[in-house]
């Protein structure tokens, strides 16, 4: 049970309006609530989601990772692979905060992540949860994905 008040304020016209959400930490329910906040407020655009002569629309927290191959941007859930009509640039603009940068050609979903493994190169491997996929991290982005993971523990 949540024992947060829930309080609305009226503001003139010429005030900025804003959500303020006072906590002790930043704890899982916070960032939930943040979470959930940002996705009511979000007017990015749908993303659909093609394969063959298909649309599919979905709920973007079932992907694991936008990948490049060629001109061509593909997302991957744990058993599925979809074509998408944005570059990385563009999906790194209305993708949810849980998705980040990890290469030049790849996006992962950070809460999908089960493990990282050091590879004989500089990168980390990227395995998730309930599938055989995989992906690469490499050295310019692995500090950024460590820090968020880290995070996510709290």
């Amino acid at each position: 049970m949540c024992s947060m008040r829930f309080r609305i304020e009226f503001v003139p016209k010429d005030v900025e309006e804003e959500i303020v959400i006072r906590c002790h930490s930043l704890d899982e329910n916070v960032k939930k609530q943040c979470e959930t906040i940002e996705a009511l407020l979000d007017n990015s655009p749908v993303i659909v989601y093609h394969k063959e002569e298909q649309e599919f629309y979905f709920p973007s927290e079932r992907i694991l990772f936008f990948e490049t191959d060629g001109n061509a941007v593909h997302a991957h859930t744990a058993d599925d692979v979809f074509r998408v009509n944005y570059r990385l640039y563009q999906l790194e603009t209305i993708l949810p905060t849980a998705f980040l940068r990890v290469s030049k050609s790849a996006i992962v979903n950070t809460s999908q992540i089960f493990s990282l493994s050091k590879t004989l190169g500089v990168s980390l491997e990227i395995q998730f949860f309930n599938t055989h996929k995989q992906i690469y991290a490499s050295k310019l982005y692995i500090k950024e994905l460590k820090q968020v993971l880290s995070q996510r523990r709290r």
